[in-house]
């Protein structure tokens, strides 16, 4: 079993036996996103740490818009409770990337598809100069702020 996942239900168990609900919960969640992960496609398999990170992260920015939406409807409460089980899973999250650090990702992987390509990549080469960086980001950026590092890089 994955060294991520043993350490999950390590922690719910103390948080159901401290009787901390909000960590519990997002524990619980956490949990079953991961069983559902494992159960889903043709054959039920078991998920590394960094496939368990991954479906962390995909729960965390679900908690993010959640905690959005419920400030947009005025639900301050239920925003709360959604922060508070975001901070739940961010301890389990590796430590996100600064704006710098980012950047000099973004730099090295232009760099590595111009020497492929023998030219300076354009917006059509938006896809390749992507997958390099999200090779070597894994997981410490979201999404949207590599493609806008990479965006900017290539308008550039």
């Amino acid at each position: 079993m994955a060294d991520l996942k043993t350490r999950l239900k390590n922690d719910l168990t103390v948080a159901m036996k401290a009787r901390e609900t909000v960590t519990a919960g997002a524990l619980r969640m956490a949990l079953t996103a991961v069983t559902n992960e494992e159960v889903s496609g043709k054959q039920a398999r078991e998920l590394s740490d960094d496939e368990v990170v991954k479906v962390l992260s995909r729960e965390a920015k679900k908690r993010k818009e959640a905690a959005e939406a419920f400030d947009g409807a005025g639900r301050a409460e239920k925003a709360d409770l959604e922060r508070q089980e975001l901070a739940v899973l961010e301890a389990y999250l590796p430590a996100q990337l600064g704006d710098d650090e980012l950047a000099s990702i973004v730099d090295k992987a232009y760099d590595a598809v111009a020497a492929q390509l023998g030219e300076a990549p354009g917006q059509k080469q938006m896809g390749q100069v992507m997958k390099a960086v999200n090779a070597e980001v894994a997981g410490r950026a979201e999404g949207g702020r590599v493609a806008a590092a990479v965006k900017s890089k290539l308008t550039s």
